[in-house]
């Protein structure tokens, strides 16, 4: 370090050099070293013209030292000695966004698209880059039409953004703008096969109820994600399985155990792990406070680790060290999964649960955990892992908080005396298959109403105005605030009846009605989205308001709207069950996931690996893309295994038989 100020002071040290003195600070892990020797230098050279650069290059420097202030004077100091220079553009926005939040970053990056009065190969990383950061905030900002448009504007550029496209789909699916694959022209041509091709996993399980397309989907998205895993623990293994007879290590990899739908179903199974059986480990992928439900889930589990700061790799090492047996991923293809660290088989069995519904579709998840119910032994073809069955597949917290206090309707804004049918899910769920049902249902019942978690006033205005299209008054629509979990739990009360969607149906919604009392009426497919719901009413002791044509759905909304002496029936058959009902025996469920963990492992140890079935799922995924999933309701098609037969036969005059033969030659 020494040597370098004596260079600096003596005018020594050339704008190249001063730049790879830092960068060996920062590589040995002294950034303050690196930012002294920038400081130096910018303080005896300010006028050279290249001292934007540095002054970027420190504002790097800074943030790696979270001087976020700091690094903000040194952009803007870049900018004002070089306003044309881009990256400082951004990265100021980046720090606005730290220190102002996200409206003045947007700000600041719409302004960095306004410079582009031309796109050129020079500048299309810069503008494409600077529009999705753009989307993003105002994404997460709800801001859904703003980020649609932004979004869209980069695909026009370059189309060849994959993550970027499942940002565009998930925006039009939640401002309920059908069809959600709307091709669009541009420079290139925005096509059907485009969209889908670049759909996630859970959009898609919103979008239809197609399960190969969906077992197909989330190969490919996988293995778009993970790419070549460089690292594998697999050697790790074999020790394992010399340990003496104890304790079975399970971990339980999840960024939801914290005041989120996950925490809220957990808490309680964490509680009731029999210690004595089973050694408890958490990996929490997403930072969470120490109080509320990450509080009480923390005090239950034995070890509860925080891995959001680290590497997959480093995270990958933490769990062998803690020599896990069992890894129970409740991510999937959701926020804050680590499908990177799971590629590497940090531990020798690794389950599927709880957070993503469906199949993972990866080499590594040997199985899936479900019920007879969401997965009979005919839909097995649909998932590449092992089916592991619990008496019901979702756990419940008999402690969740109710809050003591009912609003009257007349506070709630209901009408006092009507039917009021709610639909609390969240509204990317609606698809307009059950819209149209729905409004059938409320021009059927006179009077009735349809209540909803509100979401912005643009999609309110949507919805109500779709409500109109389908000859429905505006005001039928009325929407619940959203409140604090043990306040929504309270007004439950209120409704009559649950609406579920399809095919992605309510799960921890399912789960918060039928405790309630409130029954539900739901409309099962194939897919694994589609059956939680009847799971969760067949384990609630309500099997005969379960589905399976959109026809008897309708139907039965409207015959229980009508005649409210048998709805009340249904209501009272609820809450008589409810301590006595498999959904809410907890203890039940605990002791059976024990027992499925206990086996995994039993199996493991004899040789009994299952690995995933992962054959075909390439194809598919494109005979997903060739249905027509638009003008075509999956759900409803009882000829579903022909269709994908005879799509894949006029695709490629190639024919393919899944696992067990059930679509042949």
């Amino acid at each position: 370090m020494n040597l370098i100020i004596a260079k600096i002071n003596q005018d020594e040290i050339s704008v190249p050099e001063i730049m790879a003195a830092a960068d060996s600070f920062m590589a040995k892990g002294d950034p303050q070293a690196a930012r002294h020797a920038y400081t130096a230098w910018l303080a005896r050279n300010s006028a050279d013209p290249m001292a934007y650069a540095i002054y970027f290059n420190l504002s790097v420097v800074l943030g790696r030292l979270r001087d976020a202030p700091a690094a903000k004077i040194a952009l803007e100091r870049a900018i004002a000695l070089n306003p044309d220079y881009i990256p400082a553009q951004i990265n100021l926005g980046n720090l606005l966004e730290q220190l102002q939040g996200p409206f003045e970053a947007a700000c600041q990056w719409i302004g960095v698209v306004n410079r582009f009065p031309q796109i050129t190969g020079e500048n299309i990383h810069f503008l494409t880059f600077t529009l999705n950061l753009i989307g993003r905030v105002l994404e997460t900002g709800r801001s859904h039409a703003q980020a649609e448009e932004s979004f869209r504007r980069s695909l026009d550029i370059d189309i060849d953004q994959p993550e970027i496209m499942q940002h565009y789909l998930s925006v039009v699916q939640q401002q309920c703008k059908w069809p959600v694959i709307q091709p669009w022209p541009s420079a290139r041509g925005v096509t059907r096969r485009d969209l889908l091709a670049n759909i996630n996993p859970l959009t898609l399980a919103i979008y239809t109820d197609d399960p190969l397309f969906q077992l197909g989907n989330s190969f490919h998205y996988a293995r778009q994600r993970i790419g070549d895993c460089p690292i594998s623990y697999v050697d790790s293994h074999a020790p394992l399985q010399q340990r003496p007879a104890g304790r079975l290590r399970i971990g339980y990899l999840s960024a939801e155990l914290r005041n989120h739908a996950g925490g809220f179903l957990m808490a309680e199974v964490f509680e009731l792990h029999d210690k004595s059986k089973v050694e408890i480990f958490i990996y929490n992928t997403v930072a969470a406070p120490p109080e509320g439900m990450a509080g009480r889930i923390r005090s239950a589990a034995e070890h509860s680790v925080d891995i959001a700061d680290l590497s997959d790799s480093q995270a990958a090492q933490r769990i062998v060290d803690d020599g896990i047996q069992v890894l129970v991923d409740m991510q999937g293809h959701t926020y804050g999964s680590r499908l990177g660290l799971l590629a590497m088989r940090p531990a020798p069995v690794i389950a599927n649960w709880l957070g993503f519904p469906g199949s993972v579709g990866t080499s590594f998840h040997n199985y899936i955990i479900a019920d007879d119910f969401i997965i009979p032994p005919e839909f097995e073809i649909y998932y590449s892992e092992k089916i592991a069955r619990l008496p019901c597949y979702q756990p419940n917290d008999r402690k969740r908080l109710v809050a003591d206090h009912c609003p009257t309707r007349h506070e709630a804004g209901l009408p006092e005396t009507a039917m009021v049918y709610c639909a609390f899910n969240g509204q990317h769920k609606i698809t307009p298959y059950t819209w149209r049902r729905w409004m059938s249902i409320l021009r059927a019942v006179e009077g009735s109403v349809l209540w909803l978690l509100e979401s912005t006033e643009a999609i309110n205005g949507q919805l109500r105005r779709l409500a109109e299209n389908h000859g429905v008054a505006a005001e039928r629509i009325i929407f619940a605030k959203r409140i604090g979990n043990a306040d929504h739990l309270a007004r439950y009360r209120l409704a009559d009846l649950f609406l579920d969607t399809a095919p992605y149906g309510a799960h921890t919604t399912a789960s918060d009605a039928m405790w309630m009392g409130v029954p539900i009426i739901t409309l099962v497919g194939r897919s694994f989205a589609s059956r939680v719901c009847g799971s969760i009413m067949r384990s609630a002791g309500l099997p005969d308001l379960i589905c399976s044509s959109g026809e008897d759905y309708v139907a039965m909304a409207i015959d229980l709207g009508l005649n409210r002496d048998k709805l009340i029936a249904y209501r009272q058959r609820l809450v008589s069950a409810r301590n006595s009902s498999v959904l809410f025996d907890t203890p039940l469920l605990v002791r059976c996931l024990e027992q499925l963990f206990t086996t995994m492992w039993r199996d493991y140890v004899q040789g009994e690996q299952f690995p995933p079935d992962l054959t075909n799922l390439d194809l598919y995924r494109e005979v997903g893309i060739a249905l027509d999933q638009d003008d075509v309701e999956m759900l409803s098609q009882p000829d579903y295994e022909e269709r994908v037969r005879q799509t894949f036969i006029q695709k490629s005059r190639y024919c393919f038989v899944p696992k067990d033969g059930r679509i042949f030659k």
